[in-house]
């Protein structure tokens, strides 16, 4: 299973995440889990909505599929999914192959957001 995490981070700790990432990846061969840090819960909704996660699942479940094709499986209006795929694809978690045909790198999303600041 391929998973992604996905956490809301101060500044602070963001850096302090990358650097240990970075410090891991040069001494290790071992595949890391991809992540993505928002700097608010705001953020995180804002780019990772509830209609969004919606369509992550249906492409999950039907990949291959074009835009159009998807627009009209969903019956969502063209412009607004076209956005919606073009941010998640800036995210990372939508791909599209050569035909235009879209596919989820990933099988699971696990976000992380904690209701206390780190001590």
């Amino acid at each position: 299973m391929k998973t992604i995490e996905i956490s809301v981070l101060s500044p602070e700790a963001a850096l302090g995440e990358f650097a240990k990432t970075w410090t891991a990846a040069q001494s290790s061969s071992r595949d890391m889990t991809p992540r993505l840090a928002f700097g608010s819960l705001r953020e995180l909704f804002l780019a990772i909505t509830e209609q969004r996660l919606e369509l992550l699942r249906y492409v999950a479940a039907h990949e291959g599929l074009s835009l159009r094709q998807l627009a009209q499986a969903l019956n969502w209006d063209g412009s607004d999914l076209q956005a919606d795929v073009a941010e998640l694809a800036d995210l990372g978690l939508l791909e599209r192959d050569q035909q235009g045909g879209l596919s989820t790198p990933y099988d699971e999303i696990l976000i992380h957001a904690g209701i206390r600041d780190a001590a």
